[in-house]
């Protein structure tokens, strides 16, 4: 039978080439008016419906619109915008990109005035780091517009700088949205230059304006290492400092003094510091210029005297933070979806400062966890798939050439991998090191693996993949913390499977206070509510822990802060006080530590810096 369309209640109209005789049938039973009236209008409507329909045009593939590229010779006249990180993790990014050559500002951190400009020019259904981000950009070139600048000038002279990804969760298209609400708010030829790892910067030009030299790569390297410590740091000592705003001062001074270096550093040029008899050689010789400048280069970035003495300068200025460990304070680790779990704004409905404001100690995640998270990975991936795109899957024993060529190639490509993993954990834990010593290594990946692959497929992607359970296991079955909190964004989809997942971790580890709040522009009320409610059982777990540390000792607590009080020593932020086993707050290993002392079991740690 024919295909039909319906138009209007219980009458069908026929489709090309019926017969009166259908039009007839179909219209039985109906007026003669409205009988005459439907046979006239058909090949009217069935025009129109074809017209609606884009039938009669001949469709061709879709392609990505081609947009204006950033050139080199823009470098003095754009700006680059950038945000989406904490305030210290941005300030340095600002050093190295200026230290470069490019002109750059900071965004604002993104508040719910950001997000509603978001939702007002965005889609509907995006995650809420979406809104955020486009929105807060948006907002700001509106600024723009009040200080006299006109949208032309600004889409001229400014670009957003920003990272891109694939993969089954709604950040691969989180670009194609940046576009879509900068052309609904009137800037459609706005400029955004997007990064993926795999593909460097994506800038449809020959000479792009953003080059990634061997020097912006290492201080991007010294720029994450450096932001991640920092910022663990401001969250160990900050809940117990005894002055209050003494830890943020000394943050803000050490991430000054070091961005002031990262900008100013002079670069290494093998033809500047080798002898006049050597430098003239290698103008003779390119490749050995190139290999020793690079090699210098990554020596002077990683373990110059000038860099080693910067980072024990800015550990001083920390180090006069006077701090009462005796305090106690239920430790919350902090997971969930990368944005969410970062952001110190309205975008986790300022999660952290109220967690520190209810008394507790947040233990937060790194960028530089995430890296090492995606290397093992590719390189597990990798391992999985070994031999399924090998080009000789059928050598015969006269060709083994070829198939030992392609082990080979497979052997070369997984060593680089594990190595990378290895220089990562091995530069973050020198960072840590150089900074205090109080910053924990990161995590094995393995281990996560192994912890999480029971209840997530530890190759199952998307988000943080495997990495919410496994952190939750591992952080509560090794005393490391009172409570798990997950944050994420409203209605992400990795960090839903792995809330879905954690309901049978739960069960597996009743012990376990861990609570998954998700996150948008609105809600922060009952966020919070949920937040304190969970939190009042992980302050019953940490004082059950310190007052049996107390007990243990024999001594009150008078008794200890008197002590800690008459020894400078204990007092600093960076004294190294021992983790005991399954003791997760930081007060209860104290006041153990400072019995120990008294008994003479044991003797004052001396402070990084000392001899």
């Amino acid at each position: 039978m024919a295909p039909r369309v319906v138009d209007g209640p219980g009458y069908m109209l026929p489709s090309k080439g019926s017969s009166s005789m259908g039009i007839d049938r179909n219209l039985a039973g109906a007026p003669p008016s409205l009988q005459e009236e439907l046979q006239q209008s058909v090949p009217e409507e069935r025009e129109r419906l074809v017209e609606v329909s884009a039938l009669h045009h001949k469709t061709g593939h879709y392609r990505r619109p081609i947009e204006r590229p950033f050139t080199a010779e823009e470098r003095n006249q754009v700006t680059i915008l950038f945000g989406g990180f904490t305030w210290k993790h941005e300030r340095f990014i600002e050093a190295i990109l200026r230290a470069s050559g490019y002109r750059c500002q900071m965004l604002p951190t993104p508040d719910v005035a950001a997000f509603t400009f978001g939702r007002e020019f965005g889609n509907n259904g995006q995650c809420n780091p979406t809104y955020f981000t486009i929105g807060n950009l948006i907002k700001f070139l509106r600024s723009l517009e009040d200080q006299g600048y006109s949208r032309g000038e600004i889409m001229e002279k400014y670009i957003f700088f920003t990272a891109g990804s694939c993969g089954p969760c709604r950040f691969g298209m989180y670009e194609s949205e940046y576009r879509l609400a900068l052309n609904n708010a009137g800037y459609e030829r706005f400029r955004i230059v997007l990064y993926q790892a795999d593909q460097a910067i994506k800038a449809a030009a020959d000479n792009p304006g953003l080059k990634f030299t061997l020097d912006f790569n290492l201080g991007a390297l010294n720029m994450l290492n450096l932001g991640d410590v920092i910022n663990d740091l401001s969250y160990r000592i900050r809940p117990f400092e005894l002055v209050p705003g003494s830890t943020d001062q000394a943050i803000e001074d050490m991430v000054n003094q070091l961005s002031h270096f990262l900008e100013n550093r002079r670069r290494f040029e093998i033809l500047e510091r080798a002898p006049r008899w050597l430098a003239a050689l290698l103008r003779h010789m390119p490749k050995l210029q190139g290999f020793l400048n690079a090699t210098g280069k990554i020596l002077d970035h990683l373990y110059s005297a000038e860099f080693v003495g910067k980072m024990h300068e800015a550990r001083q200025r920390l180090g006069e933070v006077d701090v009462d460990h005796t305090s106690v304070k239920p430790v919350v680790k902090i997971v969930g979806e990368f944005w969410a779990q970062l952001t110190e704004g309205d975008g986790n409905f300022n999660m952290f400062s109220f967690l520190e404001g209810e008394g507790a100690q947040i233990h937060i995640d790194s960028i530089g966890g995430w890296i090492s998270y995606l290397l093992h990975q590719a390189r597990i991936g990798m391992e999985e798939k070994k031999g399924l795109d090998d080009p000789y899957p059928e050598v015969r024993w006269w060709e083994c050439g070829k198939g030992l060529a392609n082990a080979w190639k497979y052997r070369r490509k997984w060593s680089l991998l594990r190595l990378s993993e290895a220089l990562w954990s091995y530069l973050y834990a020198r960072t840590a090191r150089h900074l205090g010593g109080i910053t924990p290594r990161l995590l094995s990946q393995r281990e996560l693996a192994r912890l999480a692959h029971p209840f997530y497929h530890s190759l199952a992607r998307g988000g943080e993949g495997h990495l919410e359970v496994g952190k939750n296991v591992y952080y509560t079955t090794r005393g490391l913390c009172h409570m798990v909190l997950a944050l994420k964004p409203f209605g992400c989809m990795p960090s839903s499977q792995s809330d879905g997942v954690q309901s049978a971790v739960v069960n597996r580890f009743p012990e376990m206070i861990f609570l998954p709040v998700e996150t948008s522009g609105e809600g922060e009320i009952n966020a919070h509510s949920r937040v304190q409610m969970a939190l009042g059982e992980a302050r019953v777990k940490a004082r059950a822990e310190f007052d049996a540390a107390l007990a243990s000792t024999g001594k009150s607590l008078a008794e200890i802060r008197d002590y800690a009080a008459r020894h400078r020593t204990l007092r600093s932020p960076f004294y190294p006080i021992p983790r005991r086993p399954g003791i997760a707050g930081t007060a209860a290993s104290f006041v153990m530590h400072v019995g120990d002392l008294i008994h003479g079991r044991a003797a004052l740690a001396r402070l990084p810096g000392e001899r």
